[in-house]
């Protein structure tokens, strides 16, 4: 598919046009022309370290969500990317090259354009990477936080003055 077919797509789903998104295509083109495909489950897992335009682009082209639990998101204010396809048992790290065109008085149109006219390798350092996923997803219990009641993922709770409670009321309780 084309970088404009996938923009087209990814717009979508984000709701605009933005370079953020454009960048999130040229990743997920790379996938598709190297192997990996689309993740209708969990085959495909996409580990992101930001959370900007750029993932809406994965998830509407590649199928990786938050909520089939093949979206992980790390947040470390990078523009950096791990795909993994248990399909073919391959893993790949894209890292953003610093480009030219930031210290450019380009627009916003001339900065999608010139990102969707590039070569992913030109925009992106890639890398092969070890086959070592994370796991699947689990589907887990919810039980009642003893403080609010609210129902919680029993992994996600924590114990404070003998009290199992979710991590807001956890954080209230700490101060």
């Amino acid at each position: 598919m084309e970088a404009k077919e996938l923009m087209e797509k990814a717009a979508r789903f984000h709701g605009h046009i933005c370079p953020g998104l454009a960048i999130g295509v040229l990743a997920a083109k790379y996938i598709l022309e190297h192997g990996y495909k689309y993740s209708p489950n969990e085959e495909l897992v996409a580990i992101v370290d930001n959370d900007n335009c750029s993932v809406d682009a994965l998830q509407a082209i590649l199928g990786t969500t938050f909520g089939k639990g093949n979206l992980v998101h790390q947040d470390y204010g990078k523009m950096n990317y791990y795909f993994y396809d248990r399909r073919i048992q391959k893993g790949v790290k894209m890292i953003i090259k610093k480009w030219d065109y930031r210290d450019k008085k380009l627009t916003k149109d001339e900065k999608i354009q010139f990102l969707l006219n590039s070569k992913p390798e030109n925009i992106f350092n890639v890398y092969e990477i070890e086959y070592n996923p994370p796991g699947l997803a689990l589907i887990e219990e919810s039980v009642p936080c003893e403080i609010c009641g609210e129902l919680v993922q029993n992994s996600r709770l924590m114990t404070y003055n003998n009290s199992d409670m979710c991590i807001p009321c956890y954080k209230k309780m700490r101060g």
